[in-house]
């Protein structure tokens, strides 16, 4: 059927998610999904909302969300997008925001799915390659003579290497790039990060983009928001009431109410997270890797003498599964979820048998 694809969807390379296998008693740290389940206050409001209602339509614009967290992160209502996961958001951002005919700035190696919207939308891009030690060096996304970005666009921290660049070094970014928009991606910065939220009232270029799969633990429930200029949140309505008017359902809206409410809960499994991740880290140095300082849900780490691919081959024969890339510069490493203790317990017994037999 293929004849029938118009020129663009032939000329697509989808984004590969992360795999969902079936197979009994496995330890899966292969997608970043939150070791432990939301707050129970969402499955109460998720429950509440399951009722005769749903023959209704939601809240085109979710405005209790909205609400909910202007009223957390300090902005007002019509400083807040929100949309069916972060990767929604990134979509509309990508087609209303960042194409222009000044090229768009990322990483080399950042999230994967950016270079695929820049080719479902037609966006000319710029690869900027990370540092030798993975890091994102501040001066390559500064204007150097003629040289401008259109838009700019990086994770922080960023994916999959989990390294974090610090609030000055992106506020740097953002104050050197006035004419083009500065999208900072922040999935994972609820695990180890300051959120560049704070300065969007002094940066009408920026907007910061999160997400409740990972650090509120939703990610079945598909919700994502952004935070930024008026502005630049107007653009995000435009292009979103021109593809889906209703993005968010009934019971996406009441569940990431009550978790945006219940902010201790939020903090405890952030932190449990954070010390679990320490604790793998340290073990897996041990064990000889080299794992790259983290600031998410995750590590990323390689042996010096063991082929990446061949310890993640060898980890699912043992019923544990890794993500294992095959871009370049980064073929070698693993991304490994931080799990609960017990799984991480797994991973690094299954490991030492591994490199030891």
């Amino acid at each position: 059927m293929s004849r029938f694809w118009s020129a663009v969807t032939h000329g697509l390379t989808p984004y590969v998610p992360g795999e969902q296998p079936k197979i009994d008693n496995l330890v899966k740290l292969n997608t970043n999904e939150h070791p432990y389940g939301p707050s129970p206050r969402v499955i109460e409001a998720i429950q509440a909302a399951a009722s005769d209602a749903l023959r209704l339509y939601p809240d085109p614009n979710a405005d209790r969300l909205k609400l909910a967290l202007a009223a957390r992160h300090g902005v007002r209502p019509d400083q807040v997008f929100v949309g069916n996961g972060s990767d929604e958001v990134l979509a509309h951002a990508f087609l209303g925001l960042l194409k222009h005919e000044l090229p768009l700035w990322m990483p080399d190696i950042s999230y994967s799915f950016y270079p695929v919207y820049c080719g479902l939308y037609e966006i000319a891009h710029r690869i900027i390659p990370l540092t030798e030690d993975f890091t994102l060096r501040v001066e390559d996304y500064l204007p150097q003579g003629e040289r401008r970005a259109g838009a700019i666009i990086f994770p922080n921290p960023n994916a999959p290497t989990g390294r974090l660049l610090p609030l000055e070094a992106v506020e740097r970014i953002v104050a050197g790039n006035p004419e083009a928009v500065v999208l900072v991606d922040e999935a994972y910065v609820d695990f180890g990060g300051d959120s560049a939220i704070p300065l969007v009232d002094r940066y009408p270029n920026l907007l910061v983009v999160h997400t409740f799969s990972k650090s509120r633990s939703l990610a079945g429930l598909r919700v994502g928001f952004a935070i930024g200029h008026a502005d630049l949140i107007a653009g995000l309505e435009r292009v979103k009431n021109s593809f889906n008017s209703y993005p968010l359902d009934r019971l996406a809206i009441a569940g990431a109410v009550a978790s945006v409410e219940d902010e201790a809960y939020f903090q405890q499994s952030c932190r449990k997270v954070i010390a679990s991740r320490e604790a793998l880290s340290t073990q897996m140095t041990e064990l000889g890797f080299d794992v790259l300082p983290s600031a998410a849900n995750f590590i990323f780490a390689r042996h010096p003498s063991r082929d990446g691919a061949e310890l993640a081959a060898a980890l699912r024969q043992r019923a544990i599964i890794v993500r294992h890339f095959k871009a370049a510069r980064i073929d070698q490493f693993l991304r490994i979820t931080v799990g609960t203790d017990e799984q991480c317990a797994a991973l690094v017994t299954a490991l030492r048998k591994i490199l030891h037999a």
